[in-house]
């Protein structure tokens, strides 16, 4: 049985807690053994209005920053789910989900107490501008 499904019903709040303006933020962390790409954080950004996902992979000896779509952002996450990260963290004033995969690479999402009591500062700025 493939984790997609799962990661799909994921994306889906992400995708939901942007729309709601809760989104703080959201990491791909827990690698298998030691691997060069250590974790991805993905944030919010506007860049000239136009809302995007800045998507910043950081390795061991660096870090490398991309803009996508939300749409384009899942397609670019997705095949780093099992290869190498396990887990991924969304984190919105709500509530913290985590989607993880267990060893027999089967994928749940947990539901948590929310870490941050305030949304990211862009989606806030988004809600002012009406975006």
């Amino acid at each position: 049985m493939s984790f997609q499904p799962v990661f799909t019903q994921f994306w889906e709040h992400v995708k939901e807690s942007i729309q709601n303006g809760t989104f703080a933020k959201l990491t791909l962390a827990k690698t298998i053994g030691d691997t060069e790409l250590k974790n991805i954080y993905v944030r919010p950004v506007l860049l000239e209005d136009d809302f995007k996902l800045s998507l910043i992979a950081r390795y061991k000896t660096e870090e490398v920053e991309s803009f996508h779509t939300l749409d384009e952002a899942f397609f670019v996450l997705a095949p780093y789910m099992n290869n190498p990260f396990l887990t991924a963290l969304l984190f919105t004033t709500e509530n913290d989900l985590t989607f993880k995969l267990n060893k027999k690479r089967v994928g749940s999402i947990i539901e948590q107490a929310p870490t941050f009591k305030n949304a990211s500062d862009v989606i806030i700025e988004m809600k002012e501008k009406g975006i």
